[in-house]
Parts: structure tokens; C-alpha cells; sequence
């Protein structure tokens, strides 16, 4: 497609546009430290009929707010935003964490927005971002991926539809992005100790998938959440706001994601476990749950 270009702002190699750059020089743009402009920038090429990409790091999308709310979102103009490092990135410290951009997101409307399980989701996502006629954004991690089997065909996912990744239990897991992984593997531990677990791939922060994560919910005795992100208005706040709007009581929830601090410097294992967005902390939480589900409480 012709009409794709691709901009950054001084992040052609850390998001690796360059490799972009290389192959399509006449449709590359790297406007330097100008995040602003790069998304009015974009704005207006979509305005004429193009499909632009913004590659770029979640930190530094913050700079960009304003415009991407009155430039994109109130113009509702098909721009694409690939956020990299979206959630805790390690040695880069506190400066550079990706913990703000699902929660300043979804609340922008005509935004849709997206977290993938692992790499080869992502293809399709970015498939599926460049067929949305609106603007988008797919927000990922920092580093490499899990390893898994890359799909030959690129497929769009049907917009605003999580996954159920296993059914049924007293504990419902419903994860986003890079806590789907070690949600699972908490699930799998779970099991083998005879606890139920129904286990959620959200895949989509806006539009929500209501039905499902009601559905799965209202089955359950107890829900935990989990994101690499703020808690505070993020993912977790968006599964509280819609189980309370659908009247879904009674069960105990638990949020684990990032907590209201300035996260410090150190790698990106240990300070996911900091913040128990690891296999062990989500256990820890399910494990903590288990006994008391006569107790309703929602928490965080």
C-alpha cells in the first residue's frame, strides 16, 4: 500500500523504522525531537488521503497529547501509533517507563486501542490497525519477544473482541498484553493444585469487550486483573468501571499492575516483580483470594 509512510521523532532506531527508512527512503519522515509535530505532521497527511504510522515511545507520546486528541481524535483521521516500550523498561529508568499510555488513551473517543499477548499477535494488530478508518494506536513492550511460531498470513482481529485463553474456575484472570504470558503460566500452576482458573486475553483496552469480560466475570468468584501499566485510570480501572456499569457484584476483585509511584531504574524482570506483574506475584494474589471468596471486597 503507497499510501503507508512511516514517521518518528529521533526514534528511527529504537522503534526500528530504520530498517523501514532503508527499504521506503521516499516514504520515511524523521522529524527530529518534535513529538508535537510529529503527530500534527501525520495529521495532516492523513487529512489527504495517506495512512501515516507514528513510531514512537510511549514516554514521549505524553509530549504529544494535545495534538493527538485535536489534530487525530476529534478529526477522527486514520493515524496509526505504534508505542514502543509501553510499560516498565528497565535500564532506562524512571524517565523513560511506558506506564501512562493506556490510561491517557482510552478515554480519547474514536481511539482505538490495542496490547498484544506476544509477537505474533502483534503482526496482527498492526495489520489491523492499518485497515481501521479512524486513528489507533498498538502499545508493546521493550525487548524481545516470547519466541513463538511467527503466522505465514496476516489476519485483522475483529475490533473491540478479547480471547478467552481457558475457561471456567472460582478466579478469572483478565490480562493485557505482557501480563497474558505470565497470567497463563500463574493458571497453569494454579490448576495443578485444583484451582479453577479462567484465563482472558483482553486484547483491546477501547473498544472493551464487555460481553466477555462480564461473561467470564460473572462466573467467577474472584477477578485479577493485570497490566504493565498505571493502575490508577488504566486497564484494570476500565474492567472495574464496566463490571459496576453491567451491575457485576459479589465477587472480589484485585488489581495488579503499576502501583502510583515513580518506578526506579534496575532490569526489567526485577522490577516487574517489584510490581508483580510476574507469574509468582499473580499467583501469590490468586492464592491470597482463594480462601476468602465468602468476603466480598473490591480492592486494589
Amino acid at each position: 500500500d503507497s499510501r503507508i509512510v512511516a514517521i518518528t521523532a529521533a526514534m528511527a532506531g529504537g522503534t526500528g523504522l530504520d530498517h523501514f527508512a532503508e527499504a521506503f527512503p521516499s516514504r520515511f519522515y524523521d522529524v527530529g525531537i518534535a513529538e508535537q509535530h510529529a503527530v500534527t505532521f501525520a495529521a495532516s497527511l492523513a487529512s489527504q488521503g495517506m495512512r501515516p504510522v507514528i513510531g514512537i515511545y510511549s514516554t514521549f507520546l505524553q509530549r504529544a497529547f494535545d495534538q493527538v486528541v485535536h489534530d487525530v481524535a476529534v478529526q477522527n483521521l486514520p493515524v496509526f501509533f505504534c508505542i514502543d516500550r509501553g510499560g516498565l523498561v528497565a535500564e532506562d529508568g524512571t524517565t523513560h517507563h511506558g506506564a501512562y499510555d493506556l490510561a491517557f488513551l482510552r478515554h480519547i473517543p474514536n481511539m482505538t486501542v490495542m496490547a498484544p499477548k506476544d509477537e505474533n499477535e502483534l503482526q496482527h494488530m498492526i495489520h489491523t490497525g492499518l485497515t481501521i478508518d479512524g486513528p489507533a494506536s498498538v502499545r508493546y513492550p521493550r525487548g524481545n519477544g516470547l519466541g513463538v511460531t511467527l503466522d505465514h498470513a496476516l489476519i485483522p482481529i475483529p475490533i473491540g473482541k478479547g480471547e478467552l485463553l481457558s475457561s471456567g474456575g472460582d478466579i478469572a484472570i483478565i490480562a493485557l498484553g505482557a501480563g497474558v504470558a505470565p497470567a497463563m503460566q500463574a493458571a497453569q500452576r494454579l490448576k495443578s493444585e485444583g484451582i479453577a482458573v479462567a484465563v482472558v486475553n483482553a486484547r483491546f483496552v477501547k473498544p472493551f469487550d464487555a460481553e466477555l469480560i462480564t461473561h467470564v466475570a460473572s462466573e467467577a468468584k474472584a477477578v485479577i486483573t493485570v497490566e504493565d501499566g498505571a493502575l490508577q485510570g488504566g486497564f484494570g480501572s476500565a474492567v472495574l468501571e464496566c463490571l459496576a456499569d453491567h451491575d457485576v457484584n459479589n465477587i472480589r476483585i484485585k488489581r495488579i499492575g503499576i502501583p502510583d509511584i515513580f518506578v526506579g531504574q534496575g532490569p526489567q524482570q526485577r522490577l516487574r516483580e517489584q510490581c508483580g506483574i510476574t507469574a509468582d506475584g499473580i499467583y501469590r494474589v490468586a492464592k491470597e483470594l482463594h480462601p476468602t471468596f465468602e468476603n466480598v471486597l473490591v480492592t486494589s
